[in-house]
């Protein structure tokens, strides 16, 4: 099942994306994409409901925005330097176990919504990423258990401001959590849908130039490992995010390095998770 939310910014409602791409509205259901719908079986209670009711569903045209496709989750984890070409570019060792971090959740936007260039940026970069919906409570979980606690997985750009995350004092996160830095989308595939997440294609385009392409094959940690391995340290709940890092290609490890600009358009997508874009726009335009 494919998962969207559409309709006017913090107004979204719940729909689903056919096979054949045709969108429907399943607000009759009775649950938004929240916690509570992830955390208590709300994808199988959906697709029963479906088998039943899909032929009163409203279709949603394709000239309706898209928004993210869950609520706001409780929290985005993100795991840094997760493909050794990216930890090179960086200039930075690949790592003993995932580095983390926390990107705010006032950061998610649709998969087709802006990117503003915060105010007083000279860094702002792009990150495609295999993001990890959680569909179960997760605490202290075996790796052999891990994926039982995946309710499906989704597109994210990671965007980054790099003289916020790594010039100026603290942790990453300032340089993550700007308004904008996470478009999410356009769908949540549920876990059904992706026979192997730890091998798909991922790639992202600036102004129609190719500047990632790779596979989460090269993953040095991979999908089971750091679901297991953030639950050591933390209870990851229903609808949280776990983005799982960026492929080589970003700005930062360009010579010279090459940051977004207002007018720059970025495309990017995943194999079974669709595509989305977005045009950066500057603070205030």
């Amino acid at each position: 099942m494919k998962l969207i939310r559409f309709g006017e910014p913090g107004k979204e409602k719940p729909g689903v994306q056919l096979a054949n791409g045709k969108k429907l509205n399943v607000e009759a259901f009775g649950s938004d994409y929240d916690e509570g719908f992830f955390g208590h079986g709300g994808i199988e209670n959906l697709g029963q409901w479906l088998s039943e009711n899909q032929s009163a569903c409203p279709e949603v045209g394709d000239e309706v925005r898209l928004g993210p496709p869950l609520t706001r989750p409780s929290k985005i984890v993100c795991v840094g330097l997760n493909y050794a070409q990216h930890a090179a570019e960086s200039g930075m060792e690949i790592p003993k176990e995932p580095v983390l971090f926390f990107k705010s959740t006032t950061a998610i936007v649709g998969p087709y919504d802006d990117i503003i260039i915060p105010k007083g940026s000279k860094k702002t970069d792009w990150e495609v990423e295999l993001a990890i919906v959680i569909g179960k409570k997760a605490s202290y979980v075996e790796e052999s258990n891990a994926l039982d606690h995946v309710a499906g997985y989704v597109l994210h750009n990671d965007v980054s401001e790099r003289a916020f995350q790594l010039e100026r004092s603290g942790q990453w996160v300032k340089g993550k959590s700007c308004d904008t830095f996470a478009p999410i989308g356009p769908f949540i595939a549920t876990k059904d849908e992706i026979k192997d997440p730890n091998n798909l294609n991922l790639w992202l385009k600036l102004n129609g130039k190719i500047m990632q392409n790779s596979s989460t094959s090269d993953f040095i940690f991979n999908v089971q490992n750091v679901v297991s391995h953030i639950s050591q340290f933390m209870t990851l709940l229903p609808g949280d995010i776990i983005s799982t890092g960026t492929p080589f290609g970003v700005g930062l490890g360009l010579n010279p390095q090459t940051y977004l600009k207002p007018g720059d358009v970025v495309e990017l997508g995943i194999e079974g998770l669709g595509v989305s874009k977005q045009t950066c726009k500057a603070f205030n335009d």
